[in-house]
């Protein structure tokens, strides 16, 4: 099959997302590393994202199946509160910040998640959730930067943040066009957008 026949793909994950202060908290604690480690890939900061259920390529037609089943997922649930917490790495080469806060609330919101994108048929890998945000990738054969950086935010604790909006997230594959970029699909707001519920 050819390029022009192939149907169009998305790139699909559902994530939640920091607010910006949050964001600009821990970049505030990162400014030292872009300096001293301009080599890593560094995630922008608007993309930033905690991701629930990551469902790889779905043929464009899938996509808005999942739009009403998600966002009476995300009216039915209150926001869980989280925060940006430490660090570590995957493999030496991901470099990542943890997530603290109502993580019971998280885990039974992405196991909703996914069970609703089971539910419309779609299958993707369910890998077990990790809750991290990645912050940057080191290049091939650097075996020490993320590392490097991981240990001097360890200690990093953010302030605590309601998650107001479950995001339906599209990304680029960056096929030789430079970084991968994100865009939301659709976002809702969790528990009607109540950032005050406790």
């Amino acid at each position: 099959m050819n390029e022009q026949t192939r149907p169009a793909t998305h790139r699909v994950f559902i994530a939640l997302a920091p607010p910006d202060d949050a964001k600009e908290e821990l970049a505030r604690q990162l400014r030292p590393a872009y300096g001293t480690h301009p080599h890593m890939r560094w995630n922008r900061i608007e993309d930033w994202h905690i991701t629930l259920a990551f469902l790889g390529e779905l043929p464009a037609g899938t996509v808005p199946l999942l739009r009403r089943p998600l966002a009476g997922l995300a009216t039915a649930r209150r926001p869980p509160r989280l925060s940006l917490r430490g660090s570590g790495n995957f493999d030496d080469r991901v470099l990542w910040t943890g997530i603290g806060g109502d993580l019971d609330e998280l885990h039974l919101l992405a196991a909703d998640v996914r069970a609703v994108v089971e539910d419309c048929g779609v299958a993707f890998e369910g890998r077990p959730l990790r809750p991290h945000l990645t912050l940057a990738r080191a290049r091939r054969g650097d075996r020490t930067s993320a590392a490097e950086i991981a240990e001097g935010l360890a200690g990093f604790t953010g302030r605590r943040w309601p998650a107001e909006h479950l995001h339906l997230v599209g990304s680029d594959i960056g096929r030789g066009q430079g970084p991968i970029r994100y865009r939301d699909i659709a976002a809702w707001p969790l528990g009607n957008g109540d950032p005050t519920e406790s």
